[in-house]
């Protein structure tokens, strides 16, 4: 739908930027922006978007049982009244009543500014921790202490936008974001809404990462006991906490251009779908006002795309978004056994870089040179003949002497790749021990169980190539134990 009468043209730097026929084109809601970088001209409004009120008593407005519809009748209306603008040909778009994306009508050139967000409806950490701060008598402050004394520093961001959605969560008809909020998922597949048994079904990678989320949710839910802004009876709904708590981290944007230290969520630029191979970014101006724009070139009636995170590690994706990236061009090697030394990562020790590639079965070269600093070389019996191979490999490998570091890789080569193949064939046998625990099991009780045999079964047809290219060399002819 087009909220504005909207012209595109294009600057000298060849940036496509927006500009309207109405006067309050692209206005802020609070302040007075400058926009030079992206050639927008601002004319400011005196409207903001924030709660006034909070309630205890909650009203049927917005349910968030798992099985709700997502209710958008009134999100474009809303969307208009906020300031928010949107160019012509972009549009919400789905498949099931579940899931809800972005695509376009239209042929649109890299550069274009698709989606402007005023600062005043952005939900910025910093604005809201100042705005629960003012709000409460210490509650907000003591809950933030605790988090960060068991261990939750890094997720204080998160916290306060979780906080002010349940702020807003309460205030119901009373808060300016009620059809926004009504128009989030209440399905997620995601770590926090598994079953304890879906984890353990979860491979050591996944369940690590899983794990990790789901910590976050209960030291959360532990500390939102000090929080004054919100009601005993929200505090204690299981339901409602999952809800805001994966509302905010499937949503929320941080690390983007101009955006500092804050995590952002921006009501209706949260509804681009993650790829592989990205088309969109976010940019943030100087007054907080978010821009969606196009990286590339993109075709009529195609989905604009944005990257949620490293598309070489689908197990992350899984365990916080909760889907199943299949275009990952590969996954990491699953090893997770190897300490993470200084040495070790600069041997190129990472997720995003010691990689087993889906469709070839390709080893990376990373895992090559890890596995055999940490786990060949590292493991010789020491001998005249074999005392310094490590470090002479190391050396060579800091200092880019390609020479000495193939040589050693040649002389070492059949005991790295033995090396791998024992993980790869040990990895294997777990993922039909992990696939055996799922046989009987409900489905309606463990509704996230298909995905997740779904996701194990990805990762094992990608060992399974690495497997058949191992055999093929002739590596499985080889004994374990070489040392």
């Amino acid at each position: 739908m087009l909220l504005l009468n909207m012209r595109i043209f294009r600057t000298a730097s060849s940036i496509i930027v927006l500009s309207a026929s109405s006067g309050d084109a692209f206005a802020p809601l609070s302040r007075s922006t400058n926009h030079k970088k992206r050639g927008i001209e601002q004319r400011p409004k005196t409207t903001s978007v924030t709660s006034t009120a909070t309630t205890t008593s909650l009203s049927a407005y917005i349910a968030t049982a798992e099985n709700a519809p997502r209710n958008l009748a009134q999100l474009d209306d809303w969307a208009t009244n906020a300031g928010i603008q949107k160019v012509e040909g972009l549009e919400l778009y789905t498949e099931d009543g579940l899931d809800y994306q972005y695509i376009t009508t239209a042929d649109i050139p890299a550069g274009t500014t698709l989606m402007y967000i005023p600062a005043g409806v952005c939900l910025s950490s910093s604005a809201v921790e100042a705005e629960l701060n003012a709000a409460s008598n210490g509650g907000v402050a003591a809950a933030v202490d605790q988090l960060g004394r068991i261990g939750g520093q890094n997720s204080v961001a998160d916290f306060y936008l979780f906080v002010k959605l349940l702020a807003e969560f309460e205030a119901q008809e009373n808060s300016p974001y009620l059809p926004w909020l009504d128009s989030l998922p209440r399905l997620y597949y995601n770590s926090v809404s598994m079953t304890d048994f879906c984890y353990e079904c979860l491979p050591p990678l996944v369940f690590s990462l899983s794990r990790l989320e789901r910590v976050k949710f209960d030291n959360f839910r532990e500390v939102l006991k000090k929080v004054d802004l919100v009601s005993d009876y929200v505090k204690n709904d299981i339901e409602v906490l999952k809800w805001a708590f994966n509302s905010v981290y499937t949503r929320a944007y941080a690390d983007k251009e101009g955006q500092g230290s804050d995590v952002t969520v921006t009501p209706l630029g949260d509804m681009f779908n993650h790829g592989t191979e990205t088309d969109i970014e976010v940019y943030f101006d100087e007054g907080g006002n978010a821009m969606v724009y196009t990286t590339a070139d993109v075709a009529a009636n195609s989905p604009l795309r944005i990257s949620y995170g490293c598309p070489t590690n689908p197990s992350f994706l899984f365990a916080r978004y909760g889907f199943l990236d299949e275009s990952s061009p590969a996954t990491f090697c699953k090893m997770m056994d190897i300490p993470k030394t200084p040495e070790n990562v600069a041997m190129g020790m990472d997720f995003s870089k010691m990689l087993f590639y889906h469709d070839t079965g390709d080893i990376s070269q990373e895992v090559m040179d890890v596995v055999l600093y940490a786990k060949v070389l590292a493991n010789l019996k020491s001998s005249p003949e074999t005392d310094g191979y490590k470090d002479a490999f190391y050396n060579a490998h800091i200092q880019g002497d390609e020479g000495t570091k193939a040589q050693i890789a040649e002389q070492f080569r059949y005991e790295t790749l033995t090396e791998i193949k024992k993980h790869v064939d040990t990895f294997l046998e777990s993922l039909v021990e992990l696939e055996k625990k799922s046989y009987g099991k409900n489905f309606e009780e463990h509704p996230r169980l298909p995905l997740i045999l779904r996701h194990n079964e990805f990762v094992k047809q990608t060992f399974q190539k690495v497997q058949s290219n191992l055999a093929a060399a002739g590596v499985g002819q080889m004994e374990y134990e070489y040392a």
